[in-house]
């Protein structure tokens, strides 16, 4: 059985791709910096729950000495400031953390074991607003971070083999905490290309950008 973490996942998307891969099968490990709201989620769909803050290197290191090999990575995990990207210092630097350090920590540690076994995936669930074909929109720091995302996704499915597929997806807009209720995606639907993306065969694509599992412009 195939070990797939997920973080970020005690609600919205990320809940609804560990659900997704628990029903395929996976053994899923729910990430969830609110270790109590991630073992309720993981309860509810049969994973298991991890105590992981993506945005504390020391969360990590200490999560994925818990966790073990892991064989499907889906970095889910985001947050969504307001206002001018020059205006909050803070907010960048909270964006990098938790979009682009801490995914990146992650495969650091857990592609040594993906590339020694020859197999491995991973999902970094991105955005249009991390796009420069869309002006790298959004608030503040987002889609800067979402775009430097995708510039990790690139370089690493370059150095890794290619039985180390490393995708980068947006999943719209979706009704969830960050979405809000206006939005003409259930969480479901949000999570499809991820759950595709993080169970893809051998012969499926790496160093792309998809939605609604198709590609599209960086």
């Amino acid at each position: 059985m195939k070990r797939a973490l997920v973080t970020g996942a005690n609600r919205g998307i990320g809940l609804a791709i560990a659900k997704g891969l628990v029903e395929q099968g996976y053994d899923v490990l729910l990430g969830a910096r609110d270790f109590a709201a991630g073992e309720k989620a993981a309860n509810q769909i049969g994973a298991t729950a991890l105590h992981l803050d993506v945005a504390n290197p020391d969360s990590i290191a200490k999560a994925v000495q818990t966790a073990g090999p892991i064989d499907v990575l889906v970095n889910n995990a985001g947050i969504l400031g307001s206002g001018s990207i020059l205006n909050d210092p803070e907010d960048f630097v909270d964006s990098m953390a938790v979009m682009v350090h801490g995914p990146y920590l992650l495969m650091h540690h857990l592609t040594p074991h993906m590339a020694a076994q020859d197999f491995g995936r991973i999902v970094n669930v991105s955005s249009g607003w991390g796009a420069f074909s869309d002006g790298v929109a959004g608030p503040a720091a987002y889609g800067v971070a979402k775009a430097a995302l995708n510039a990790l996704t690139v370089a690493s499915a370059r150095t890794l083999p290619n039985t180390v597929k490393v995708n980068a997806m947006c999943p719209g807009w979706v009704r969830t905490r960050m979405g809000g209720t206006g939005a003409d995606r259930s969480a479901e639907e949000g999570a499809d290309t991820a759950i595709w993306l993080a169970t893809l065969g051998k012969d499926g694509p790496t160093g792309g950008f998809f939605r609604d599992r198709k590609p599209i412009d960086w």
